[in-house]
């Protein structure tokens, strides 16, 4: 029997044979769901949700929901204990991928090709940028900087000035997202955070010792 684990590695070379360049991110929030794998391609995203033998359907019709409102394809990779019913469980324009276990190993198979999502929502795609991005995206719009505002207004902000341009916007997200580079990001927005909130003069400061748990 394949659990996730046995699936994740030999996936995402799987993807990266069919669709050539990839970035891959997993474990991704969206909405009230997890997304197990977030795939970016140029001018698109795809959200691939993992059924091994091991799970159940028990809280897909919620993932799919969720899942439609953020990505542009979206595709289902199912154990061989799914793979007869699968396509009775999600949209049609949803992808299939099957897996079984050949000599093994995972073996992948495109059942179904993915279509565009007729419900995703642009202003969705966004959010799954961090504010240094969407900083970059004002820049290269030439648009002001909105230094003050919050991220869902900058967010706004943006979805406006292109909305007759949609395609160069998803590109760009796609583009951001290929570059992102984490160390950089977190040490961006916390001089992002410093600069937004300057400490007040005489303010006091506490002499709590906040417990940080670590994580594993």
């Amino acid at each position: 029997m394949l659990h996730d684990k046995d699936i994740r590695e030999p996936l995402f070379n799987y993807l990266e044979d069919v669709f050539g360049k990839t970035r891959i991110m997993e474990e991704k929030m969206m909405g009230r769901s997890r997304a197990d794998v977030l795939m970016v391609i140029e001018d698109a995203i795809v959200g691939i949700e993992i059924k091994s033998d091991a799970d159940t359907y028990t809280r897909l019709s919620s993932q799919v929901k969720d899942y439609d409102k953020y990505f542009d394809y979206n595709i289902i990779v199912a154990g061989t204990a799914h793979g007869s019913h699968v396509k009775e469980h999600v949209p049609e324009y949803w992808g299939i991928i099957t897996v079984e276990e050949v000599d093994g190993k995972p073996d992948f198979y495109m059942l179904r090709k993915p279509e565009i999502n007729p419900n995703v929502e642009i202003a969705n795609k966004i959010r799954i940028l961090w504010r240094p991005e969407l900083a970059m995206l004002q820049e290269k719009y030439e648009m002001p900087k909105y230094a003050y505002l919050s991220k869902s207004a900058v967010t706004a902000k943006i979805l406006k000035f292109k909305e007759d341009d949609i395609a160069t916007l998803n590109h760009d997200i796609s583009e951001l997202l290929f570059e992102r580079d984490y160390e950089k990001m977190l040490a961006d927005i916390a001089e992002y955070r410093k600069a937004a909130t300057p400490r007040r003069r005489g303010q006091k400061r506490s002499t709590r010792i906040k417990r940080i748990r670590k994580k594993l």
